[in-house]
């Protein structure tokens, strides 16, 4: 990675960034092969037109017929005809061509943020992901479709009309070259700034993106405290530092283009300098000299077009190179092709620690397979924790977590989810049908398997809806109460069939009345699975087999409710208050 900061994901170098676009050429390069012959072809039918009319300005003077004139007029209407028709037929290709490139870049970013550690997506928030898929992507399409070929066309347009320059008179072709120095020279300048300056205006845009929607998110909040006023305020610093990005890289266009503009200009006045100094001596004629400022003033064009589209094509690279970092991040992980014998957990001389402070230390715990383990302990004692690393969402600082003798986060996704799933009190109802909404954790699940799923935890609201499995849920169409939602989340577990389930309190945020109709389907879930349960509730601690005691990042005590109670140290001072209370 080029670069990768605490919080942040992280953007691809220039190497790997050419590694990924050479790829994608490759996948289709026989259709490139055709965009690029047609853009040739295309650029030569071009050429007719000012040779043509520099031999009617010669013919002119030596008296031509008119009847050869009007063949070359229609000649000359044929050459536009075909590059027309060849420049059609070449951008209908190139866009074909760039929008399969989109394509397979918008499929391998998707699958390459489901696929980064949560632990990466959380500290880096909703805002830089939001940035990337919906400015980034369309940057990087409006670069595949649109700048690609017209830089390329352009700049194949530009060595073609100086070689036809040179074979008119290699002078005036001399004369054709004086403003490439200067172009060189100032888009060396750009190039340099570019890269740095779109990169800079991508995470200003990021932040900015990041900050409207967690107020937009946490509007009830921002009203009931009456926090408005702080939030317009920190919404007006992120949109002045995107504004102050946006202006830098605005300083160096408006520095760019007019002396483009310049080098533009001055070959052609060379040519009709020095063209006429020629003609005059008898070195060269009067149509050369046309001809040669007329296939210098077709350059302008090609050339706008270039340096136009290279500020699209700086911001499409910069663009490539943050999507290209959140893939990196999944070729950098470091990923086992081991397969777990067993089920059994193993949490080896584990510590952990967050921004260097350690808040686990030297855990040692082994789960066996069925097993019902609880975690208890006062707040901030390291349960969720724990259970996130058993859950392979955060590798430890130092030691091991292992299922079947693997290490949990080394596992790939699709592996570990069949193996280990964290329950939480958070649930998501995704916009689509209910149906959508279950096969995610089961792409290939029949509708009698997804029905069984949603009768296992007793989800009878099913019989209400007005199409079945094919209700939409969602933004706009129905609303799931909070009971349905997490009875939606737990038929998910039933569909996903994971052999450990990781309970972080999935029904404490319930109310009372819909907590209990909650842990009525959470207990068919659990049937037949190994279970551990992070207790803030010590009923789920009294059912358990095991219980295990965290005080500051340490496991203090380990044992089945009846021994620990017995033993009389911490957690029977917890179940004496909890249960008094």
């Amino acid at each position: 990675m080029s670069t990768e900061t605490a919080g942040k994901l992280p953007i691809a170098s220039s190497a790997q960034v050419r590694r990924v676009t050479l790829g994608l050429l490759r996948q289709d390069k026989w259709a490139l092969v055709v965009v690029v012959a047609l853009y040739l072809l295309a650029t030569l039918a071009g050429l007719a037109a000012p040779y043509l009319m520099g031999r009617i300005v010669d013919g002119v003077r030596t008296g031509i017929s008119v009847s050869t004139i009007d063949k070359y007029a229609l000649i000359i209407g044929g050459f536009v005809l075909l590059q027309m028709l060849l420049t059609t037929l070449a951008r209908y290709a190139g866009h074909r061509f760039g929008d399969r490139i989109l394509a397979r870049l918008r499929e391998d970013f998707v699958e390459s943020t489901l696929r980064l550690p949560v632990s990466l997506v959380e500290r880096a928030g909703t805002g830089e992901l939001m940035t990337r898929s919906a400015v980034d992507v369309p940057n990087i399409g409006a670069a595949a479709r649109d700048a690609v070929p017209e830089i390329f066309i352009s700049g194949l347009q530009v060595l073609v009309i100086l070689g036809a320059i040179f074979f008119l008179d290699p002078v005036l072709g001399a004369c054709g070259l004086v403003g490439v120095p200067v172009l060189v020279g100032i888009t060396r300048w750009y190039l340099r700034r570019a890269r740095s300056a779109y990169l800079a205006e991508g995470e200003a845009m990021s932040v900015m993106t990041q900050e409207l929607a967690s107020t937009t998110q946490g509007a009830r909040t921002v009203e009931a405290l009456d926090l408005a006023e702080q939030r317009i305020a920190a919404a007006d610093s992120s949109v002045g530092a995107a504004f102050a990005r946006r202006r830098a890289s605005l300083r160096l266009r408006t520095v760019f283009f007019p002396v483009v503009d310049f080098s533009h200009t001055l070959p052609v006045v060379l040519v009709l300098l020095i063209g006429g100094l020629l003609h005059g001596k008898g070195w060269v004629t009067l149509g050369t000299v046309i001809a040669a400022t007329l296939y210098l003033w077709q350059m302008v064009d090609p050339l706008d077009k270039v340096l136009q589209w290279a500020e699209q094509l700086q911001s499409g690279w910069a663009s490539l190179a943050r999507l290209t970092g959140v893939a990196e991040v999944r070729a950098a992980a470091s990923v086992t092709s081991q397969t777990p014998q067993g089920e059994t957990i193993r949490v080896e001389r584990v510590r952990y620690a967050y921004r260097n402070r350690d808040v686990l230390h030297d855990i040692d715990l082994t789960v066996r397979p069925g097993e019902r383990l609880a975690l208890v302990g006062p707040s901030g004692a390291g349960k969720s924790t724990l259970g996130r690393l058993i859950a392979g969402i955060d590798p430890p600082r130092s030691g091991r977590v292992t299922v079947g003798g693997v290490p949990v986060s080394e596992l790939e996704p699709i592996e570990r989810h069949k193996r280990v799933a964290l329950v939480t009190q958070e649930h998501h109802v995704f916009v689509g049908t209910l149906r959508e909404n279950l096969i995610l954790a089961a792409p290939h699940a029949t509708d009698a398997e997804v029905l069984s799923a949603l009768q296992t935890v007793n989800a009878e609201w099913l019989n209400t809806l007005p199409d079945g499995l094919d209700t939409e849920l969602g933004d706009g169409a129905l609303e799931l109460d909070p009971g349905q939602a997490q009875q939606l989340a737990l038929a998910r577990i039933v569909l996903a069939d994971p052999q450990v389930l990781i309970l972080d309190e999935a029904t404490a945020m319930l109310d009372p009345t819909t907590a209990r109709h909650a842990e009525r389907s959470l207990a068919s879930v659990l049937s037949g699975r190994t279970v551990i349960a992070i207790a803030h509730r010590l009923n789920t601690a009294h059912d358990a087999d095991r219980v295990a005691v965290l005080e500051d990042g340490r496991i203090v005590e380990l044992g089945s409710h009846d021994e620990l109670v017995a033993a009389g140290g911490t957690y029977a001072d917890l179940w004496r208050t909890w249960h008094d209370g």
